[in-house]
């Protein structure tokens, strides 16, 4: 069975999962950082393939990108990284990139090498979906991978019923409009927007996504998804990982649970 899938049949509730850049800090990093967070105690993590211009990502996330970029960080190397990575990480991993890149890679050929190494899910933020329908359905089906779709609070009933009829594994709530690394609204609209996606009884399960930076933001939104991930707390964090180790992160991790 799908990791992903599995993940939440086992655990229904407050799972924690991570958002990292591959090749950030440095270029050897992204296998060490993948085994601290599992090791720290994530539920799942979601790799982030560095690009030159990724709209959804905020200036935290968009400067460890230029960093993984300048470090070589690419496709190819990505995979040459995760070659191996089941026999240490057994935690759903996904991989979350920027069309223009993947479709350089060859949409095939993606799926094929994401599945290759164990991937279990992708997040392709800037797919739209009847791109998705077209070009990669197929593809995902054939390899295996879920695909994860976006919802924002403009999106409206009839296209949260089209994504969730698309979508497997789970749904991305973006918790607030914007990019990555901002805070979550506590004001009555935002109450409201959870509360419509709680509601409308979906087939997938929800995790929350964007301004989860503590265990209280955590704990927020976990009223209302089955789980939160987070990004550019983590990312702040990596920039003392080459200094001070494995410990940082799983004092960070820890923090949340």
């Amino acid at each position: 069975m799908n990791r992903i899938r599995s993940l939440f049949e086992q655990k229904e509730k407050d799972i924690l999962s991570f958002y990292c850049t591959a090749g950030y800090p440095r270029l050897e990093d992204t296998l060490p950082v993948l085994k601290a967070l599992q090791a720290a105690g994530a539920n799942m993590i979601e790799i982030g393939i560095p690009f030159s211009d990724p709209l959804a990502d905020g200036p935290v996330i968009q400067e460890s990108s230029a960093v993984a970029l300048a470090n070589g960080m690419n496709l190819a190397e990505l995979f040459r990284q995760l070659k191996d990575v089941r026999k240490e990480i057994g935690i759903p991993l996904i991989l979350m990139g920027y069309l223009n890149p993947l479709l350089q890679y060859g949409v095939s050929r993606f799926c094929r090498d994401a599945a290759a190494c164990g991937i279990d899910g992708l997040i392709i933020p800037d797919l739209p979906l009847e791109e998705y329908r077209r070009e990669w359905q197929h593809n995902t089906e054939a390899y295996g991978l879920d695909m994860i779709f976006l919802v924002t609070p403009f999106t409206s009933q009839e296209r949260l019923r089209e994504i969730d009829d698309c979508s497997t594994g789970f749904i991305y709530m973006v918790t607030a409009a914007g990019t990555t690394g901002g805070s979550i609204g506590s004001d009555p609209e935002t109450h409201r927007y959870f509360s419509f996606i709680r509601d409308q009884q979906l087939k997938h399960p929800v995790m929350a996504g964007f301004g989860i930076r503590d265990k209280t933001g955590f704990e927020q939104v976990c009223a209302f998804a089955q789980g939160a991930i987070v990004g550019s707390g983590l990312i702040r964090v990596l920039q003392e990982y080459p200094a001070k180790g494995e410990p940082v992160i799983r004092e960070f991790v820890q923090s949340f649970l």
